[in-house]
């Protein structure tokens, strides 16, 4: 049976969703290295894969100088957005950990007005406040709750990721291509974490050094994924589907580490996830108009 374009891109991407669980369980496997060392590793190995892909596509390094600002805001939000996921990785279940990550299409809406002058209406406003409302539950917000400081890194970390998205659609508007921008944010984050890694580097064992160029290899295959996946069909007809990443993060959490998430958090998800379905309606309508 042959596949429609569309139905490529949702396979596409629901790939992705699982290559991008994996990549956190791994995180979470690599066990007591600091958060900034395995963020190094992840983007070393995203940096190889896009200079290999430049070089044997023969593409131009050459950027324009007015895009400079947004490459590195691109790169700097994007650093902190994957040491927040990490970090919030290794403190939390996974569920909870990747379900805040997921707040990142909200908040790429949120700054889009900013680096796109795109203006919101007020269903997006709403809808924002839906999910940051569901992610609270998540969070748990009361000096009471000991996962208070990882649940807060995980919700920057999606923010943060929002804002990185957002510029990079800025950039693709600009001309710049996808891999120059995955090569520049790869090489400016590792730049980025070696002086944390001075102050505190451990030495990994043989199996921690292959459990983090799995959690590498399957970032990579998660990014390459989603990049064919909106290639076959458009954000708008199956973005939703990337949210089956949460499905995947409790199941691997649940059968790896145990983890059973709670009420409130339970509860957090299905708000976010609600939030999103109404986004993912709420674009199409507005583009069929």
């Amino acid at each position: 049976m042959k596949l429609s374009n569309k139905n490529k891109g949702i396979v596409l991407i629901v790939i992705s969703a699982f290559c991008f669980a994996l990549m956190n369980m791994f995180v979470r496997l690599s066990g007591d290295l600091p958060t900034p060392e395995k963020g190094f590793f992840r983007n070393f190995i995203a940096f190889v894969f896009a200079l290999v892909i430049m070089l044997k596509n023969k593409q131009s390094f050459h950027f324009e100088k007015r895009n400079l600002p947004l490459l590195i805001g691109r790169s700097l939000a994007g650093t902190l957005g994957i040491l927040g996921n990490f970090y919030a990785v290794d403190h939390l279940a996974l569920g909870d950990a990747s379900i805040l990550n997921k707040m990142s299409p909200f908040f790429a809406v949120a700054f889009s007005l900013i680096f796109l002058k795109e203006r919101l209406r007020l269903p997006q406003v709403l809808i924002l406040l839906g999910a940051f409302f569901g992610a609270m539950f998540v969070v748990k917000p009361s000096f009471a709750n000991a996962d208070l400081l990882p649940s807060l890194c995980g919700f920057i970390g999606g923010v943060s990721a929002g804002a990185a998205y957002s510029m990079v659609r800025a950039l693709g508007k600009r001309g710049e291509k996808g891999s120059f921008i995955v090569l520049f944010f790869s090489g400016v984050s590792c730049l980025s974490m070696i002086p944390f890694m001075f102050f505190e580097f451990k030495l990994p064992s043989l199996f921690q050094l292959i459990i983090l160029i799995l959690a590498g290899l399957s970032a990579a295959g998660g990014q390459f994924s989603i990049t064919a996946a909106y290639s076959y069909a458009p954000a708008k007809e199956i973005s939703i589907y990337d949210y089956s990443q949460i499905i995947f993060a409790s199941a691997l959490g649940f059968f790896v580490f145990s983890d059973i998430p709670d009420l409130f958090s339970v509860i957090g998800y299905v708000i976010i996830v609600v939030m999103a379905i109404v986004m993912f309606i709420y674009n199409n309508k507005k583009i069929s108009e």
